[in-house]
């Protein structure tokens, strides 16, 4: 299948997501551990995986924001180049602090099977929650360069599975297809922080151009028949 060059991006399977410690956990958000490892095992162009590195004065912490509840308030983030650009971003507890057991990859994910990992949420001045580029336009803050990586590999299509489904593997869904990949998000690969939501969250992938799919669809049995 020459025409064919898949990638996986895995975003953000770190412990602080996961249960039973994890300060942000996604609940069973360690149990897609197995089906993500069977992923790994198919004959991907190249694997990346992405982690949030936050700095301890991150903007997205409640903690660094007088009266700020964690999961309820809201900020507006302010481009530090353009300061009339502007989007509101939802408050979290401290989590993946840079160095700590909390950005750690989970132990049970086969680390041996990822190409590269990209580290995002490095500046404190902004949220990321794309392992592509923030949602600045002009000008843009951060740039991980995973395009010019997956254009280099001569990608096509782009698989992503991760956590969590609702924020960082939804935006990581929506950029590949904006960039013009082929983009699959496997749903039993991810977990949601709202699952109550994930119905319309799913509608706006599908809108963006990219397909939930499923382990048992085709779009995943094409990997693993893929030579």
């Amino acid at each position: 299948m020459a025409n064919f060059r898949p990638a996986l991006i895995v975003v953000d399977l770190q412990e602080d997501f996961c249960p039973p410690n994890g300060s942000l956990a996604v609940t069973n958000g360690r149990d897609i551990a197995p089906l993500v490892n069977k992923l790994l095992a198919s004959p991907f162009v190249i694997r990346i995986a992405t982690k949030d590195w936050h700095p301890h004065d991150h903007v997205s912490f409640a903690a660094n924001h007088q009266g700020k509840v964690p999961f309820e308030d809201l900020i507006t983030i302010v481009n530090p180049y353009n300061e009339a650009e502007t989007y509101e971003s939802r408050l979290w507890p401290v989590h993946c602090v840079q160095g700590s057991p909390g950005a750690e990859l989970i132990p049970e994910l086969l680390t041996s099977q990822i190409d590269m990992v990209l580290e995002k949420g490095a500046d404190p001045r902004i949220e990321v929650y794309s392992p592509f580029y923030d949602p600045f336009k002009s000008p843009r803050v951060y740039d991980s360069g995973i395009v010019k990586i997956l254009r280099e590999k001569q990608v096509t299509d782009v698989y992503v599975v991760g956590l969590a489904a609702d924020y960082c593997v939804k935006n990581a869904a929506v950029d590949a297809a904006k960039e013009g990949f082929k983009t699959y998000l496997v749903e039993e690969c991810t977990r949601a922080v709202d699952p109550s939501a994930w119905s319309e969250c799913k509608k706006e992938i599908e809108i963006s151009g990219a397909k939930v799919v499923s382990m048992d669809g085709p779009e995943v049995s094409r990997l693993m028949t893929a030579q």
